[in-house]
């Protein structure tokens, strides 16, 4: 028996990750897929950007360019070609496989933050018995038992890192069995689309959009009994599925909370188990009602008493179905912060006031927290 990092091992050569061995592909990949989300999955424009940083870092050999990658991209079914009907042209677009990896690429990039810091991982302190879900598991840390390794996971791992065949298994690949007990989780997640999520020269709509792909990666993929529902606001609240999460744009709108909440609460209303949330990123004031006759009623200045008491009405609604709403304020201003502490207060959730930086980490940790105890 040998040990590397710790870590017992038989039969296995580990090594430490070589940077040098990314393709020129793979290291446009990543790239890439960080271009995409900020254009929204619009392929063409992704690549002109990639085109210009190309120009200015040399991404690029004389042996490997970009329309080389671009082929890639098409023969490893990244993006697909059709035929323009208006146009006669070629056009291409991202893949349902694309949109996966850019969930995927959300995940690394922000659970992967967390889990360096080792603060929460997603478990109950109950402990309960092994029922041998595979998709239960955690990474490897000192102590525990190496017949818990998932050896299939921990190998997926490395085949997501490396993008080779080669055997390069690393301590950071292996994860292993959970036995302990999660509750069950049906969540909600809130994104606001309205203009503002763009102004002031601060894009917030991208981090948001990364924390709804990173979120529904983790719950698809590690806690598939867990639900997770996306809806965006803006002058009115609609459901989004999961593949239309890189697609996601603002608009024109003033921002309808209250249509908001309403449909989130239909949603988790339909729910079977007994732990539902609301988790609501917003950077703006409630600025909007819809009434029954499909009219609206808009006020972006100050905070309405109109909107704001039926933003109250809608907290209280939610405490006596048991639904507690975390909102994570994207915004400094002291009198959108007292609205977001009395809303809170009414329904008997939380409130985050926190930047772009950390707004993954304080969702997910959230999460976690809420995934520990009975709501």
């Amino acid at each position: 028996m040998k040990f590397h990092n710790n870590i017992p091992i038989s039969g296995w050569s580990f090594s430490n990750f070589n940077k040098d061995k990314i393709s020129i592909f793979d290291r446009l990949l990543e790239i890439f897929k960080e271009l995409l989300t900020y254009t929204s999955g619009d392929f063409d424009e992704a690549i002109d950007w990639l085109k210009e940083l190309d120009k200015e870092y040399e991404l690029t050999t004389d042996d490997y360019s970009i329309e080389d990658f671009i082929n890639d991209l098409l023969k490893r079914g990244f993006i697909s070609s059709e035929i323009s009907t208006s146009s006669n042209k070629e056009l291409l677009k991202i893949t349902s496989k694309m949109e996966k990896a850019l969930r995927k690429f959300a995940l690394k990039k922000i659970f992967g933050q967390i889990k360096k810091s080792k603060q929460g991982n997603h478990k109950s302190k109950s402990s309960g018995s092994n029922d041998g879900d595979l998709s239960d598991f955690k990474s490897f840390e000192f102590g525990d038992p190496v017949d818990k390794i998932i050896f299939s996971e921990s190998l997926k791992n490395m085949y997501t890192r490396t993008g080779s065949d080669e055997l390069n298994l690393i301590s950071d690949d292996i994860v292993v069995s959970n036995g302990n007990f999660k509750s069950q989780m049906s969540t909600v997640l809130m994104i606001d689309i309205s203009h503002s999520m763009v102004l002031y020269g601060e894009d917030r709509i991208t981090p948001a959009k990364k924390v709804a792909m990173a979120l529904a990666e983790l719950i698809t993929t590690r806690y598939p009994k867990d639900t997770l529902d996306i809806i965006v606001f803006g002058n009115e609240a609609k459901v989004v599925e999961l593949k239309d999460l890189p697609y996601l744009k603002v608009g024109p709108f003033h921002t309808n909370t209250v249509a908001g909440i309403q449909l989130a609460m239909d949603i988790l209303k339909r729910k079977k188990n007994n732990n539902k949330q609301i988790l609501m990123i917003t950077d703006g004031k409630p600025s909007c009602l819809k009434f029954k006759d499909g009219s609206f009623y808009k006020n972006s200045v100050g905070l309405d008493p109109k909107i704001i008491n039926k933003c109250y009405n809608m907290a209280k609604k939610a405490r006596k179905l048991k639904i507690p709403i975390t909102t994570f304020m994207i915004a400094r201003d002291s009198y959108l912060q007292h609205f977001v502490r009395e809303f809170s207060k009414t329904n008997g959730g939380k409130a985050f006031y926190t930047g772009l930086d950390n707004l993954g980490e304080m969702i997910f940790e959230d999460y976690n927290n809420n995934k520990k105890r009975k709501i």
